[in-house]
């Protein structure tokens, strides 16, 4: 996979969960992807999925595997750990995997925040990062890549009460994607099924309850 088709892939998954979860940005969620992951041509990537460098934590009740990384707890100085990484089946459920660990109070000042930059200052000082130059380094593969074309349109179509900035229950979730079913914004047949991924039967079975 290129570079190029690397960018647009995550886009096209981030694009599909963001204005679910309230994120009205996807260029510095892109860049983390690329600068997490190597392009996902990292281990934890390109054998598992997880482009984010996501760990378990205490909630994680899926798979897991157990990798060497490093952290600057330190500034300027890099610290050798081994950790335990949450383990995803495909891309499209590593990018929600993304969305779903962003989901909580603790990351909650996320939604809503309309600059790549702003977005990228307050999931660093919310502690998702222990890089000294997390953002100046996002920042920059935001520049080099100019993926600020995917902000360009986001949110044209979201409705206010759906970005209350509150943090979403599942069923919340399931009910905003078939309401967006319903209006036609996930096609029809295959191309639904595509569209909406492992979440298809899920939001299918509401959109059968709704309508």
């Amino acid at each position: 996979m290129t570079n190029n088709e690397f960018i647009e892939q995550i886009g096209k998954c981030v694009k599909k969960y963001a204005y679910v979860y309230g994120i009205e940005v996807h260029s510095p969620i892109i860049a983390q992807a690329i600068l997490e992951s190597g392009w996902g041509k990292s281990g934890l990537a390109s054998k598992y999925h997880n482009y984010f460098g996501l760990k378990c934590g205490s909630s994680w009740k899926g798979k897991s595997v157990n990798m060497a990384t490093k952290e600057e707890y330190k500034v300027g100085t890099l610290t050798n750990i081994r950790d335990n990484f949450r383990v995803y089946d495909s891309m499209d459920a590593g990018i929600k995997g993304y969305f779903d660990f962003i989901n909580t109070s603790r990351y909650a000042n996320l939604k809503g925040v309309k600059s790549p930059e702003e977005y990228v200052r307050r999931i660093k000082a919310d502690g998702y990062a222990t890089s000294s130059k997390y953002v100046d380094n996002i920042m920059r593969v935001i520049r080099d890549n100019k993926l600020t074309r995917f902000d360009d349109k986001v949110g044209g179509n979201m409705k206010k009460e759906e970005l209350t900035g509150k943090v979403l229950s599942g069923k919340e979730i399931i009910n905003i994607l078939a309401k967006r079913v319903i209006n036609g914004d996930y096609g029809t047949g295959v191309d639904r099924k595509e569209k909406l991924g492992e979440l298809y039967p899920i939001v299918q079975k509401r959109v059968n309850e709704l309508c």
